[in-house]
């Protein structure tokens, strides 16, 4: 008789915390290029955002106001707002 001893695992919250500092981080330096748009999955916006950096650097702005406000807002402010409800822009 085999006894299975599983210890519940915990969800990572530092992943969430991780996602939002990359982003963030990603949005600042290459916003223009909309890397971080890429990072979060929204495949369109980061087209639109690297078309908008390449051609007039409007990208660039959008991407470090962007980053700001993902770095300024609480982990679950951040998850709820561009990861579960898919907030594109700003």
């Amino acid at each position: 008789m085999e006894v299975h001893s599983e210890i519940p695992q915990q969800p990572n919250t530092n992943q969430k915390s991780d996602k939002k500092l990359v982003a963030g981080i990603l949005a600042i330096l290459l916003g223009g290029f909309g890397v971080h748009k890429f990072f979060l999955g929204y495949t369109k916006t980061g087209i639109i955002q690297l078309i908008l950096g390449l051609m007039c650097g409007i990208g660039a702005i959008i991407g470090i106001i962007e980053g700001v406000l993902y770095l300024t807002k609480s982990d679950e402010e951040f998850e709820e707002t561009y990861v579960r409800n898919q907030k594109e822009w700003f």
